[in-house]
């Protein structure tokens, strides 16, 4: 099954229709999708003119780094299992599930580890989870190698059609089963979709979300959770093939019903939502809204190969939300099958590198370790960029001391030289050696934007002298924090000199 042949065919096949939902087609350059995460404790981020200002010097300067760091909210995602399973060679016998997981998690690229399932394979019986082995191998492998976990769990998925449905065999006597088109080079097979809405669909939806939300929410292991979503490999899609709802109002009202339970059970972790076209029409511009609104993060599963509105909605998105992107033509990585072009670029860097062009977080590496080590010996340039400008790259550029109000006062300039915004909001901590002093503020949600840059200031006790560290964090969630490292050249430790040390600018 070549999903990406899926949807061409979906893209040409249809005929255009007016659009029903809620929500139109628009934009997303300049679309108000509201103020994003709301900001406590923040900082007076400018402008720093010169009122109350009795003299100021530069205290600190950096370099950026075009070093990888592992932070949240960006890095390379290797497969441990993706809708066909695990790796072809843990498929054909020739290396255990075991091998498979550990060589992903060792390579030396990889920041997560995920995982993309069929409903199927976490739970087998009604009130409880039967994860798959490949679960608690992949988060024990993350622990040990310091990485995340992210996955997806689908409630349709076409690769083992007709032979098996995504969802477990226990409810498929309890839901309708609606037939609703052939399967390509498989003469008289048919796909089957569930009836989504039905209630015993819905009631074991619910259970499987509760199952799911009570194991792993606020788990920090846990980077983001895939959002549940209709049709094929949860894509939002059924490719050319008909919906199995009776009508297009019976579709919006269940997936946007179902996105908001989801939303209501992940208020601790990250989740991303599918930005698919509504080529099935059941509702995702509302779901996708929906979601954009709460917070959720952007995935597509193509980069190149793909809709012109998707681009554009990846490309503008609030800067706050993270963009998950992979491709599934050349999940392979074959060196010997990749053609390289007359500028000597080969096809799967050439797709790559359009990850910086969307100004995405993260970029999905599939299951076959060997080959992505054997890519990245010979082809290092695309991994290597990729780490050195995907997501976002913070450190403070510039530290200012002045005098205000007979006190002195820092200003932190933070420099972006990564290509997105922070994905939540950006928190600032200055704290002496001796922990005594310990001032902490946030910047507004997003900043500083990619290759931007946004001062914050904070005033110190009248009388403080001395050493003062600079630490960041990001609030990924409400409530949830998770620690930054810079990216920068230089330990970031500040000098706040007295007022009468030689070295003192009076004066603007």
């Amino acid at each position: 099954m070549k999903r990406r042949d899926l949807l061409k065919t979906a893209a040409a096949g249809l005929p255009m229709v007016a659009a029903r939902a809620d929500v139109p087609a628009h934009l997303w350059e300049g679309y108000d999708f509201g103020p994003g995460p709301a900001v406590h404790e923040r900082l007076n981020q400018g402008p720093f003119d010169i009122d109350q200002d009795a003299g100021w010097q530069t205290v600190l300067f950096t370099t950026p780094s075009d070093k990888p760091v592992r932070n949240p909210g960006l890095g390379l995602v290797g497969y441990t299992w993706e809708e066909s399973g695990p790796s072809l060679a843990a498929r054909a016998g020739r290396e255990s599930l075991e091998q498979h997981v550990e060589k992903m998690a060792s390579l030396p690229f990889v920041d997560v580890l995920y995982i993309r399932c069929d409903w199927r394979d976490v739970q087998k019986q009604p009130g409880r989870l039967d994860l798959n082995p490949v679960w608690a191998l992949t988060l024990n492998a993350a622990k040990s190698h310091g990485l995340r976990v992210a996955f997806r769990v689908q409630l349709s998925s076409p690769n083992f059609e007709p032979d098996r449905l995504a969802m477990p065999d226990f409810l498929q006597s309890q839901i309708p089963i609606v037939d609703i088109g052939p399967i390509r080079d498989r003469p008289g097979a048919r796909y089957r979709e569930p009836r989504y809405d039905h209630p015993a669909f819905q009631g074991a939806f619910e259970e499987l979300l509760h199952l799911l939300a009570e194991r792993f929410e606020g788990d920090p292991l846990i980077e983001w959770v895939d959002l549940m979503q209709y049709g094929f490999w949860g894509e939002g899609h059924t490719s050319d093939l008909p919906s199995p709802f009776p009508d297009y109002p019976t579709a919006e009202r269940t997936f946007t019903r179902m996105m908001r339970l989801q939303l209501d059970a992940w208020k601790r972790t990250p989740v991303a939502v599918n930005t698919q076209p509504d080529i099935s029409n059941v509702g995702n511009r509302e779901v996708i809204d929906m979601a954009v609104r709460a917070g959720a993060w952007l995935r597509s599963d193509s980069i190149v190969v793909e809709e012109p509105i998707q681009i554009e909605m990846l490309a503008n998105r609030p800067p706050w939300l993270a963009a998950i992107l992979e491709d599934g033509y050349f999940r392979q990585y074959d060196v010997d099958k990749l053609a390289v072009d007359g500028a000597g670029v080969n096809t799967m860097e050439n797709y790559m590198l359009h990850v910086l062009d969307l100004r995405a977080n993260y970029w999905s590496l599939w299951t076959e370790s060997d080959n992505l080590r054997r890519y990245n010996e010979r082809y290092p340039r695309g991994f290597h960029d990729l780490r050195a400008r995907m997501g976002y790259r913070i450190r403070p550029a510039w530290v200012w001391q002045r005098k205000r109000y007979s006190a002195p006062e820092l200003i932190v300039g933070v420099a972006n030289s990564g290509v997105a915004g922070v994905p939540g909001v950006l928190w600032l901590h200055l704290e002496s050696p001796d922990g005594r002093l310990h001032l902490r503020g946030a910047l507004d949600a997003g900043h500083p934007h990619g290759g931007g840059v946004r001062q914050g200031a904070f005033l110190l006790p009248h009388d403080y002298v001395g050493a003062i560290h600079l630490r960041a964090e990001v609030q990924i969630r409400p409530g949830v924090f998770r620690a930054v490292a810079w990216a920068c050249e230089q330990p970031v430790a500040i000098d706040v000199k007295p007022w009468n040390d030689p070295g003192w600018r009076k004066g603007v």
